[in-house]
């Protein structure tokens, strides 16, 4: 029997609702792990799930959950292969007796939705991000995720932008913050073994504070701005007394690299501003920050790493735009700073890096509970539930 045949659900009257996830991929990022987390709170609430995309690390946890997985070329560009592609949903919608179908990528929404109108079904998009437009083209090309019968933006500032640039009707769009796993960005559940042999891998001296700014390595992430910051730090208060780590992977980009080394030698940094490139146990990474930086010079859609420290009950120094205005709270727990500011964003470090025990545990306590009480995995996915119930007018 075939993935697909396997799919085939009882078409009698009261059987459970089906969604039809589609996605480029499934490695890792947001994008993929929203709609793992979807996929299985969709089969712990008894409804059937099959996520359609090229494939990636993260299918078998799809498995793992009861969903199911079909491999189609849907991150493709490629007008033909998108014209396929129309034909190929359609028909694995059909097999399944999908009632919904889900977008969150461009490329797969623009086959995705003339599939759902081709078989009469709704049509869901989640907007994860904010798009480029360089002229009319890409406009229209990133148009399609505004189409949805129910576009899901993932932050008040993404629907903001997506009522801006399209003129969507209100009553189609809902704003649903992306969610944090807090059982696994949980500092109960991360051992001293895990921060132990971090520390050593990256060769950290006992008892310098760490500044942290994960990240892939890429312009607008601002590396460069704290760079400069703690340029301005190691002059003020010399340059052992704190460790700066930039964490993320160039991905290809090595003349941005370059870039960054050179400034770290400007500045007079060397050995206090490291890049230690990807790391595997972020979890561990964060316990071992004293204040985490997201110094995005655009604004974020959402911005994780904001809410994945606090979730950690780290204090958080992020840009002042974005989704950083919905997830900080100021001077509970942690500090927004105007964008490419390099001396604002010294001193809100030196602010967290001052901070005492007593005032950290206050900080840590109340990061945690604004995560919990706003950004988790189970809120996102009882909310992306609701969607779709809305839209099947259950």
């Amino acid at each position: 029997m075939s993935e697909t045949e396997s799919l085939v659900a009882d078409s009698s009257a009261g059987r459970p609702p089906v969604v039809l996830q589609v996605l480029p991929a499934l490695e890792t990022g947001g994008v993929e792990r929203s709609a793992v987390d979807v996929a299985k709170a969709l089969v712990e609430a008894g409804w059937g799930c099959i996520i359609a995309s090229r494939g990636g690390q993260l299918v078998r946890e799809v498995e793992r959950a009861g969903a199911t997985h079909v491999t189609l070329p849907v991150h493709s560009k490629n007008p033909l292969v998108m014209r396929r592609n129309v034909a190929a949903l359609a028909d694995l919608a059909r097999r399944c007796n999908a009632d919904i179908i889900h977008a969150r990528s461009r490329a797969p929404a623009w086959s995705a939705r003339a599939a759902a109108r081709r078989l009469g079904v709704p049509f869901v998009t989640t907007v994860h991000g904010t798009y480029n437009e360089g002229n009319p083209l890409k406009k229209f090309y990133n148009s399609i995720m505004a189409r949805g019968d129910r576009v899901i933006a993932n932050s008040h500032y993404t629907a903001g932008e997506v009522l801006r640039k399209y003129k969507v009707d209100p009553a189609r769009l809902v704003a649903i913050p992306r969610g944090v796993d807090v059982a696994r960005i949980d500092p109960a559940a991360v051992t001293q073994e895990r921060i132990i042999r971090l520390a050593q891998s990256w060769a950290l001296p006992d008892g310098v504070p760490v500044v942290m700014l994960p990240g892939r390595l890429t312009r607008w992430k601002g590396q460069h701005v704290l760079i400069e910051a703690a340029g301005r730090l190691a002059v003020s208060h010399g340059r052992d007394s704190f460790v700066c780590l930039l964490v993320g992977d160039e991905q290809g980009r090595t003349a941005y690299r370059d870039e960054l080394e050179k400034l770290i030698v400007r500045h007079k940094v060397e050995g206090t501003v490291r890049l230690v490139g990807h790391c595997r146990d972020m979890a561990a990474a964060y316990m071992l920050a004293d204040v985490v930086v997201s110094a995005s010079t655009d604004p974020e859609a959402f911005g994780r790493v904001a809410t994945e420290a606090q979730a950690m009950g780290r204090p958080v120094v992020a840009t002042d735009h974005g989704g950083a205005r919905e997830t900080v709270l100021p001077e509970r727990t942690g500090w927004l700073v105007p964008p490419r500011d390099s001396v604002a964003l010294a001193l809100a470090v030196e602010r967290a890096l001052s901070l005492d025990a007593g005032q950290r545990a206050v900080l840590a306590a109340a990061a945690r509970e604004n995560v919990l009480t706003n950004f988790t995995v189970e809120r996102m996915c009882a909310a992306t539930l609701a969607v779709y119930a809305d839209v099947l007018g259950l």
